[in-house]
Protein backbone atom coordinates (compact mmCIF):
# COMPACT_ATOMS: atom_id res chain seq x y z
CA UNK A 1 0.00 0.00 0.00
CA UNK A 2 1.28 3.77 -1.23
CA UNK A 3 2.51 5.86 2.15
CA UNK A 4 -0.17 9.10 1.07
CA UNK A 5 1.60 11.23 3.89
CA UNK A 6 4.84 11.48 2.21
CA UNK A 7 4.82 14.84 0.22
CA UNK A 8 5.79 14.25 -3.31
CA UNK A 9 8.88 14.98 -5.20
CA UNK A 10 8.84 16.54 -8.42
CA UNK A 11 11.43 17.24 -10.64
CA UNK A 12 9.57 20.48 -12.43
CA UNK A 13 9.77 23.50 -12.48
CA UNK A 14 7.28 26.03 -10.94
CA UNK A 15 5.55 27.91 -13.77
CA UNK A 16 6.53 31.71 -14.58
CA UNK A 17 5.32 34.35 -12.96
CA UNK A 18 3.53 36.62 -15.68
CA UNK A 19 4.25 39.93 -15.03
CA UNK A 20 1.38 43.13 -15.87
CA UNK A 21 3.47 44.13 -19.43
CA UNK A 22 3.71 40.40 -20.34
CA UNK A 23 -0.16 40.26 -19.78
CA UNK A 24 -0.65 43.56 -21.65
CA UNK A 25 0.86 41.55 -24.85
CA UNK A 26 -1.16 38.52 -24.02
CA UNK A 27 -4.10 40.52 -24.27
CA UNK A 28 -3.37 41.87 -27.50
CA UNK A 29 -2.27 38.28 -29.29
CA UNK A 30 -5.88 37.04 -28.00
CA UNK A 31 -7.82 39.88 -29.41
CA UNK A 32 -5.62 39.04 -32.83
CA UNK A 33 -6.65 35.37 -32.14
CA UNK A 34 -3.60 33.55 -31.35
CA UNK A 35 -4.35 30.72 -30.25
CA UNK A 36 -3.78 30.11 -26.35
CA UNK A 37 -1.53 27.41 -26.41
CA UNK A 38 0.63 28.93 -28.31
CA UNK A 39 0.87 31.94 -26.31
CA UNK A 40 1.50 29.88 -23.47
CA UNK A 41 4.31 28.17 -25.22
CA UNK A 42 5.81 31.42 -25.86
CA UNK A 43 5.96 32.26 -22.23
CA UNK A 44 6.53 28.95 -20.73
CA UNK A 45 3.48 28.73 -18.78
CA UNK A 46 0.49 26.61 -19.14
CA UNK A 47 -2.61 27.40 -21.18
CA UNK A 48 -4.35 27.42 -18.26
CA UNK A 49 -2.31 30.72 -16.94
CA UNK A 50 -3.27 32.52 -20.52
CA UNK A 51 -6.98 31.43 -19.93
CA UNK A 52 -7.19 33.07 -16.29
CA UNK A 53 -5.83 36.50 -18.26
CA UNK A 54 -8.46 36.09 -21.34
CA UNK A 55 -11.45 35.65 -18.60
CA UNK A 56 -10.31 37.99 -16.31
CA UNK A 57 -9.55 36.20 -13.37
CA UNK A 58 -5.80 37.47 -13.74
CA UNK A 59 -4.68 41.08 -14.52
CA UNK A 60 -8.11 42.17 -14.98
CA UNK A 61 -6.89 45.81 -14.82
CA UNK A 62 -4.49 45.31 -17.20
CA UNK A 63 -5.26 46.83 -20.66
CA UNK A 64 -4.37 45.20 -23.87
CA UNK A 65 -0.95 46.52 -25.36
CA UNK A 66 -1.16 49.61 -28.05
Amino acid sequence: MADYTTPRRSNRAPSRILTPREAAIIKKRIQLGDFLNRIAADYDVNPGRISEIKTGKRFAEVLPAA
